[in-house]
């Protein structure tokens, strides 16, 4: 069967259409009718402005004096239409590709179809070949000879001034942003360079890059509310991953000594300035190291992160300067809390906690005694940690796949790295055990009989993989979103995803 014949721009309706929409489209017959396509399979460019721009980096070429002939060198470029000012017979516009923005020529005398360029709309993408030369006022420009209308926007862009000043309708309508503001497109060009670095660095360290299973018959790896859905073919309800690590874990077990990936989770919970529910992570393990080993590494990847990106080891984060310079402080979470809190007794003693906490902090009366000291290091600690530093030894209680301390009863060997106030990167000696992740996961299966519907499922295959022995192992799990936010200087972890998840738009009189 062959494929059916489009139909043809001029004869589609455009009953119920913006009145700016239809002369848009107007514009667009009216280059048909000029000989052009309406929408061109392919444009041959052959340079990006950022190329043609270095091409010519001074003033080797001059302005053209009358008669002068152009030289023979053409360059043709591609991209969206972001200014355009028509004089009569000569319009400028400035064009931008992925590259950057060069300013184009159409001249009556030079560029052919001169007429058709009057209906070329601001947004409407183009591809022009022609030569460069430099403006009277010293502006590198390219003289358009030939151009190809490569698609009609139909709709306004938004004023240059004033862009896109609604941060949800910024991340709503992401592609006008990225369009439009250059600092966004900075954002994720800034968080892509993170991620290339981050697989180096391990890629040279002997890692091994990894994919896990999103969906998952018991999700685990931390605490958290996973998203549900239902597989038709299988008959069985499975869960979005709410974290990597007990399939890399599983890896280690089958002999891979170090693996890490890069991949996305899902926790259903809410949405505020450093947690969106759909997010990057990256987890990485290596065999034969503990909690110490790790923070070495990570703070080491770090270190070199913001070197490779800001060019020293300083950067500044919402007006205040973080130094990345190592080794990072360590800080021990317990003796922080009380001197923080201002305890005088030792906030490892439950049941003298929760008496402290219901008299200073009554909103915590319904969190269940054992999340007290992550709640309270929350307010009293985190806030304070704004250089990185490693909040060491935290509670055992709180860290349910980590070796208890090998020395400090009731804490476990886990380091939480702090940035910016809020936590970067869990660091852990991992637990090995197999009959003692048994128990803490029938405990945590408790909690969850008891109605706690963020403790942690009891994965009995995982259970079976640690009993076939995995070796002593260290891990780490790094937010990628907060990372760039920090690199970028992004308050908000929604400008650092490209599409955050957003309340769905009200149907029209809703």
């Amino acid at each position: 069967m062959s494929d059916p014949v489009p139909t043809p721009p001029e004869t589609r309706s455009r009953e119920g259409l913006h009145e700016q929409t239809v002369a848009r489209l107007n514009n667009q017959d009216a280059q048909t009718a000029a000989g052009f396509e309406a929408y061109p399979y392919s444009f041959p460019r052959t340079h990006s402005a950022a190329e043609l721009l270095a091409a010519h980096p001074g003033s080797e070429l001059k302005p053209l004096e009358s008669g002068q002939t152009w030289p023979a060198e053409q360059y043709a470029l591609a991209g969206r239409i972001m200014s355009f000012r028509h004089m009569g017979g000569a319009a400028f516009a400035d064009l931008q590709d992925q590259s950057g923005t060069v300013q184009v020529y159409f001249g009556k005398k030079v560029t052919e179809q001169f007429a058709a360029s009057k209906n070329i709309d601001l947004g409407d993408i183009l591809g022009v070949s022609g030569t460069p030369f430099v403006t009277r006022s010293g502006q590198l420009t390219l003289e358009v000879h030939t151009w190809q209308p490569l698609v009609k926007s139909l709709h306004p862009l938004p004023s240059k001034f004033h862009g896109l000043q609604d941060d949800e309708l910024r991340a709503r309508r992401r592609y006008v942003d990225l369009m439009i503001n250059p600092q966004s497109r900075a954002v994720f060009q800034t968080r892509a360079a993170v991620v290339r670095h981050i697989r180096r660095f391990l890629d040279e360290r002997g890692f091994m890059e990894v994919e896990g299973p999103t969906l998952q018959t018991v999700p685990g790896g931390t605490e958290a509310k996973p998203f549900k859905t239902h597989h038709n073919a299988l008959d069985h309800e499975f869960s979005l991953r709410i974290s990597l690590e007990l399939y890399l874990k599983r890896l280690l077990v089958g002999g891979f000594e170090r693996v890490y990936e890069i991949g996305r989770n899902y926790r259903n919970e809410g949405v505020d300035r450093t947690h969106n529910p759909e997010f990057t992570m990256l987890e990485a393990y290596f065999a034969y190291g503990d909690y110490n080993d790790m923070m070495v590494l990570v703070e080491t990847l770090l270190n070199s992160l913001v070197v490779a990106i800001k060019g020293e080891s300083k950067l500044t984060y919402q007006g205040r300067e973080l130094d990345f310079s190592l080794p990072f402080r360590r800080l021990d979470f317990v003796t922080a809390l009380k001197e923080e809190a201002k305890l005088d007794f030792d906030p490892l003693d439950l049941s003298l906690l929760r008496v402290w906490s219901d008299e200073h902090h009554p909103e915590h009366r319904k969190t269940p005694d054992y999340k007290l000291l992550d709640k309270l290091g929350g307010e009293y600690v985190e806030p304070r940690l704004q250089n990185p530093t490693f909040l060491t030894d935290m509670p055992l209680v709180i860290s349910p796949l980590v070796k208890a301390h090998r020395s400090r009863e009731g804490l476990a060997e886990r380091a939480d790295l702090y940035v910016a106030g809020f936590e970067l990167a869990p660091i852990y000696s991992e637990l090995n055990d197999a009959l003692d992740q048994r128990a803490r996961f029938e405990a945590q299966t408790a909690r969850r009989d008891a109605g706690d519907d963020e403790a942690h499922e009891q994965d009995e295959d995982f259970l079976l993989a640690l009993e076939y022995g995995m070796p002593p192992t260290a891990g780490m799990g790094m937010g990628i979103d907060r990372l760039t936010m920090i690199l970028a200087d992004r308050d908000s972890i929604r400008d650092v995803l490209l599409f955050p998840l957003l309340r769905p738009e009200a149907k029209s009189g809703e």
